[in-house]
């Protein structure tokens, strides 16, 4: 079982508009992330993100690469910045396959540690805007693990 999570991609701040949609830089940097998933034969078979304009659009370009008409599932809770990560971990527990999580900071740094370590904290990643993190949960024992990481700046062909 994979489980893909991604931080949405870098969004307006929230005094130029309250919705918070996709800068160019931070739709550019999700789209370099679908075409990298894509080149890496990522597929999946669910895709889950928060109500959030920007990262229900991450999540619309991302599933574009890794699935197949699929309805992306929207969660009003359970993946904002403060929110418990209790509810997601049960739910990954169920999961039997690869899924793709696009959500906010510190959420999924909180969420990844408590996945891995069993607990929020120390932190093992920090996601920015356009992250995405991969975890392979062992059948036998159910334990995860981190398989990789990418941030934007290493998908930036023009910064190499």
């Amino acid at each position: 079982m994979r489980l893909y999570l991604v931080q949405h991609g870098e969004a307006v701040p929230e005094d130029v508009d309250v919705n918070r949609p996709l800068t160019a830089t931070g739709r550019a940097d999700v789209e370099r992330l679908a075409q990298f998933l894509k080149e890496s034969g990522v597929r999946v078979a669910r895709v889950v993100c928060s109500d959030k304009l920007r990262a229900r659009t991450s999540a619309n370009i991302l599933a574009a690469s890794a699935a197949d008409d699929l309805a992306i599932e929207e969660m009003e809770k359970g993946l904002l910045p403060k929110d418990s990560t209790e509810g997601l971990v049960d739910k990954a527990a169920a999961w039997k396959e690869p899924t793709l999580v696009v959500g906010h900071q510190p959420f999924m740094s909180r969420f990844v540690s408590r996945l891995v370590l069993g607990n929020e904290h120390p932190l093992v990643v920090d996601f920015v805007p356009g992250t995405a993190v991969c975890l392979v949960r062992r059948a036998v024992t159910g334990a995860w693990f981190i398989n990789w990481m990418v941030t934007p700046e290493l998908l930036r062909r023009d910064d190499l």
